[in-house]
């Protein structure tokens, strides 16, 4: 809660924070919107494939040509990690081999970097993590993403003296939605083709947040950094409001829905009948804890808490995310702190391939998103057992077998090549179970 006095120490004797940002995107777009504003901070670099999108993101979120020109713009990474100007880095590409790859050059160059990359994180964040701590940086999860967010609200809980019984996110979810490809999403969102055209979205990015993988990488991020459980056979998705989280996510024994306490579980916005849940929390996330005693449990009812009907559980949780917007506070306690805001700490979750349709010896597959494969969360040890494929591994990679639809798909079924980084680095952290 001094973030602000460490900035104005910071102005003082070695000035703003200087931030590279790899990935012009909209979560880096949203970031870079805010750097005017921010007190501190100071974008130096952006590397993107497209110089020319990137000065373009920077001219749509306000930024003067002065700005703009005074501003290094490249195409490498790699090059952005290793000069001399950038104290931060922030990794944003949503490719996770070029995750990985970008935060070994950061580790190289001795900066701090924060993985707003959750694919590359969940692929292989703990022996990254593990590398960082040797380098002497911080390795971090984003800020505003709900990865980050989830695991502010279970260290605050824990360190209040609450254990946690469930933690994660909101999201619109029906069943069938794991079986929809890049090629009908847009009707699920309720625009139209050339509306999303118009507007620069990526069907296959927009596809993965609807199909379940993204929920299902974000959830292991979440258990991967604060030491909680995926549940035995995937995600479950009920439909719940806010008002009835501590009822729905407690554990069976005691009336909801869960194993075992200390599960990530994503709550859907949306009835199985399609109808909307009543004050659904689908832009938002939450914790549901325990009352370690009686004194506790009547204190939750005086000050008006929500709990369950035993008035045990309590569940506290934030409405919204503002995903780029909030990421300054990364880069800031990164810089000033020497912390992350999250990090994945051991390998407990996982998020593995999944065959949408029957496929064929010699398919390729098109990873997250896309029309082949949805990400499914899974415990990693059980990940590990199965030799299932992750899915930030399941990109441009052939069959050697044919696949059944629902079938998880392993490193056996594909042409793997064991020598590429992203595989070398995927392989450290499944040492770390």
């Amino acid at each position: 809660m001094n973030l602000q006095s460490l900035i104005q120490a910071r102005m003082e004797t070695k000035g703003p924070v200087r931030v590279g940002l790899i990935g012009a995107g909209k979560f880096g777009s949203m970031f870079l919107n805010q750097v005017p504003t921010t007190n501190g901070l100071e974008v130096t670099a952006i590397a993107d494939l497209s110089i020319e999108r990137a000065k373009t993101a920077c001219k749509n979120v306000g930024w003067s040509d002065e700005q703009i020109a005074a501003t290094s713009v490249i195409e490498d990474g790699s090059e952005l990690c290793a000069r001399d100007d950038v104290d931060v880095v922030i990794e944003a590409t949503g490719n996770p081999a070029a995750g990985i790859a970008h935060a070994l050059a950061a580790f190289d160059h001795g900066k701090h970097i924060i993985m707003v990359n959750v694919e590359a994180d969940v692929l292989a964040g703990p022996a990254l993590a593990k590398r960082a701590i040797s380098a002497g940086v911080v390795y971090s999860m984003a800020y505003g993403d709900q990865p980050a967010l989830v695991a502010e609200m279970v260290d605050w809980a824990r360190s209040a003296g609450f254990k946690i019984t469930a933690a994660g996110k909101g999201t619109k979810y029906l069943p069938e939605y794991h079986h929809v490809t890049p090629d009908n999403v847009w009707s699920h969102y309720g625009i139209s083709e050339d509306e999303a055209k118009a507007a620069n979205m990526n069907p296959q990015m927009f596809n993965s947040f609807l199909d379940g993988t993204k929920s299902a990488i974000e959830m292991a991020a979440i258990a991967n950094a604060c030491g909680l459980s995926v549940p035995d056979n995937g995600l479950k998705f009920p439909p719940c409001g806010v008002d009835d989280l501590a009822n729905v996510l407690r554990p069976a024994a005691a009336g909801g829905i869960l194993q075992r306490p200390g599960l990530v579980e994503v709550i859907s916005s949306i009835e199985r009948d399609g109808r909307p849940v009543f004050r659904d929390l689908r832009w938002g996330v939450y914790v549901v804890f325990e009352a370690p005693n009686d004194y506790a449990a009547s204190c939750f009812q005086q000050y008006g808490l929500s709990t369950d009907t035993t008035g045990r559980y309590a569940s506290m949780y934030k409405p919204f995310h503002l995903i780029g917007l909030e990421l300054g506070i990364s880069v800031l306690n990164a810089a000033l702190r020497g912390e992350p805001t999250g990090v994945s700490k051991s390998f407990r979750g996982d998020a593995v391939a999944i065959a949408k349709q029957d496929l064929v010896k010699g398919a390729r597959l098109d990873g997250e998103g896309g029309y082949t494969v949805w990400g499914k969360a899974c415990p990693a040890q059980k990940s590990i057992e199965m030799g299932a494929l992750p899915i930030g591994l399941a990109h441009n990679v052939l069959l050697n077998k044919n696949i059944t639809a629902g079938d998880t798909i392993t490193f056996a079924d594909v042409d793997i090549d064991e020598t590429s980084l992203a595989v070398k680095i995927r392989r450290e952290a499944e040492t770390m179970v």
